[in-house]
């Protein structure tokens, strides 16, 4: 009976020695963050803290399981140094340790068991946008440094001119240029706390041009990051779409301008689950390429599953307009719909395409006899 559990333990073992999450992971980090905030409720706490500190000290053995694991598999390759100095190591490192070392040095047991909110930090990795986030605030941070420029350039010359125009009347609030810059901060980014207010005219005019300046900034803030992440959107799906239609027989042998200009003709159809994209019989004027997703093509006497990057209808743009089997979704599905008319346009500008449809037409006349 204890051998089935072997290769499962060792397939855990080598899931667990690489670097990404695992669905054992995610659960220690939610449980362990879950139950760490429930021991900051005294009541709770004192009618459970068996059970809080018993959950709390099976997650940290997990994680310390983890690390060591990760620990031997990267030593096994080599690789330790590089390991412990990455973001991921370091991150594996603290929620392993930060505990212990804390207990260890005679922190009160209740304190040491905050730190357990660092486990939060393992998730971070597995945030699909991070990456792209990341690659945004590369490729722009020279607009928002230079926001960030008249940012503080707004709150300095604010907090010198309230200074002067209010130091006499509220020497408290209004003191120092410190003292006003916190005032500066609350105006420029219109949190509005209320707890320092201008009472001159002359100060309140100031208030006034800071409050608007605020949306100003944080407006261009907003825009450079929407573009940004529009921008990278668009080459995610244009790399994503080209690598699609590569695929595609009569296309594989175009050069990249032909390519592209492919590329830009598709348009997009997201489709729910049973839908009917293709009916037998019908007249067809485009063919699909499947983003995501997966369809169903009935052929005689047979069904055929085709998942993403696979393309279907593509006898339409070949001479053949009447459609010879049903293709309907069988799950969420997003297509890539390409019109006999843009593939006409296609066709007029790379005389090529001709010599390559005629072949392949050729060759799926022969299949389907």
């Amino acid at each position: 009976m204890s051998k089935p559990s072997i290769p499962v333990l060792a397939r855990f073992v080598a899931a667990t020695a690489g670097r990404n999450m695992t669905r054992a992971a995610y659960l220690a980090v939610a449980v362990g963050v879950a139950t760490m905030v429930l021991l900051t409720v005294d009541p709770a706490y004192a009618a459970a803290h068996r059970w809080v500190d018993g959950v709390l000290w099976v997650c940290l053995a997990y994680f310390v399981f983890e690390w060591v694991v990760r620990l031997r598999h990267m030593a096994a390759q080599k690789r330790l140094p590089l390991y412990l100095l990455s973001s991921s190591g370091i991150v594996d490192t603290i929620g392993a340790l930060a505990i212990p070392l804390a207990l260890v040095a005679g922190v009160e047991p209740r304190t040491a068991w905050l730190l357990s909110v660092l486990w939060v930090l393992k998730v971070v990795p597995g945030i699909p946008g991070l990456r792209q986030l990341r690659r945004v605030l590369v490729l722009e941070s020279g607009p928002l440094l230079s926001v960030l420029v008249i940012f503080l350039m707004v709150v300095l010359l604010a907090s010198v001119a309230e200074y002067f125009l209010e130091h006499d009347v509220q020497p408290q609030t209004f003191g120092s240029v410190p003292s006003a810059l916190w005032w500066a901060v609350v105006t420029l980014t219109t949190t509005g706390y209320g707890d320092v207010v201008p009472v001159t005219p002359l100060g309140r005019l100031v208030a006034g041009l800071v409050m608007i300046s605020g949306l100003g900034v944080f407006g261009l803030w907003t825009g450079i990051l929407a573009t940004g992440f529009a921008a990278e959107t668009r080459r995610d799906n244009f790399l994503k779409t080209w690598e699609t239609v590569s695929n595609v027989p009569f296309f594989a042998a175009l050069g990249p301008a032909a390519i592209a200009d492919v590329t830009h003709m598709l348009r997009t159809m997201d489709l729910p689950a049973r839908t009917m994209i293709i009916r037998k019989g019908q007249q067809g004027d485009c063919m699909y390429f499947i983003a995501s997703g997966e369809v169903a093509v009935d052929l005689p006497g047979k069904k055929v599953q085709l998942g993403e990057g696979a393309f279907f209808g593509e006898m339409a743009l070949l001479g053949n307009n009447v459609r010879g089997a049903n293709v309907t979704t069988t799950k969420v599905s997003r297509l890539l719909v390409l019109d006999l008319v843009d593939f006409r346009v296609l066709m007029a500008r790379h005389p090529d395409l001709a010599e390559t449809i005629d072949a392949e037409a050729k060759r799926r006349a022969l299949e389907n006899k």
